[in-house]
């Protein structure tokens, strides 16, 4: 461990794969607190679908790893009940779709049970599941329902860009006493960052600013992350610098990060891999409207997939998502409004 110039100390980082850095998270917190429990399909024996919780079963034993039967709802709510007797479940539904068969549990029980006590029974209830697009995985593999969950008051919703955002935001989510659906991006579960060694904890509903611009705003989440940083880095090449955000988190959502952003450059494009249509890019593209409105040159562009469901083949696949490109071009409509706008003759006062 180093340390800063102030002599604060500095953790010492590692490289970790994104599914590494999420196996070292349960790991940390099931040595650090025994009332943490793993559960879910194929968890404990086989380390998860994407191996993510391979070798818990080794170290914290079956009481601690547990397999259970295919049955989400079940699932979900067998773990409520264990949130609520005094446990720290930390629940795998293997892939965002089927959490539509978990939807009555966390939409009727884990998100409303500390409202209808007036507090007195909590929900410390962790929901890690898969959601995103690609390798052509199908329409009932793939899609991204963040917003389903952030739409519900009493459920946090967060979503990982990164390793160490895997590790940290998980860390929090353990840790928190309110039920939080983490969402993994199975995409990413092969890519490689550093990653603190030790514990790392990144505070739920904290946003954060990757690359700077005085542009245009690019806030993305998840897997398109990625993709903005890719864009901005297309669009520097063109003289137009772009600032982009990692939303991180959901709900609750850093509207000040967001909107600081947004007045800095005036324009600001939001990307997702959900549908446009009713999703989170609509709703932070409100929030940049209401409270920014003044600072904009230019209306709040957005990209997210094709209003179908994502294919099976994956060149099909990736017509439907929206990617670097389409943020690029986004970005320089944008920047072409401005200067359309700035060319007009102002009309004088008579």
């Amino acid at each position: 461990m180093g340390r800063e110039s102030g002599g604060r100390p500095v953790a010492a980082m590692t490289p970790m794969t994104y599914a590494e850095a999420v196996n070292d998270a349960l790991r940390q917190e099931m040595r650090r607190d025994e009332r943490v429990v793993v559960l879910g399909e194929d968890v404990a024996a086989y380390g998860g679908i994407f191996g993510a919780t391979k070798g818990l079963l080794d170290e914290f034993g079956p009481r601690r790893v547990v397999d259970t039967p295919i049955s989400e709802n079940g699932i979900v709510g067998a773990a409520i009940g264990m949130a609520m007797a005094g446990l720290r479940p930390v629940v795998e539904i293997m892939y965002s779709d089927f959490l539509c068969l978990a939807l009555d549990s966390l939409a009727n029980a884990a998100g409303v049970y500390p409202f209808v006590s007036h507090g007195k029974v909590g929900v410390p209830l962790v929901v890690r599941t898969q959601g995103g697009p690609g390798g052509g995985a199908g329409p009932q593999h793939s899609k991204s329902l963040e917003q389903w969950t952030a739409h519900l008051p009493g459920l946090h919703t967060v979503m990982p860009s990164d390793a160490a955002d895997a590790k940290g935001l998980l860390t929090a989510a353990i840790r928190s006493d309110d039920p939080v659906v983490l969402f993994e991006h199975k995409g990413l579960y092969a890519s490689e960052d550093l990653v603190p060694e030790g514990e790392h904890v990144t505070p739920l509903g904290t946003a954060r600013v990757l690359h700077h611009g005085s542009d245009v705003t690019i806030i993305a989440m998840a897997g398109m992350v990625r993709y903005a940083l890719d864009a901005a880095a297309s669009l520097s090449t063109a003289g137009v610098h772009a600032e982009v955000v990692d939303v991180r988190s959901l709900r609750p959502l850093d509207t000040e990060t967001l909107v600081a952003s947004a007045r800095k450059t005036g324009r600001v494009v939001v990307a997702a891999e959900t549908w446009l249509r009713y999703g989170p890019t609509a709703e932070i593209a409100a929030v940049i409207a209401e409270e920014a409105f003044e600072d904009l040159h230019a209306p709040v562009a957005r990209v997210g997939a094709l209003a179908v469901p994502y294919p099976a083949s994956p060149h099909l696949e990736s017509a439907v998502l929206r990617g670097g490109d389409h943020i690029v071009r986004a970005a320089q409509r944008l920047m072409a409004t401005r200067r359309a706008r700035a060319r007009v003759p102002a009309r004088e006062h008579t």
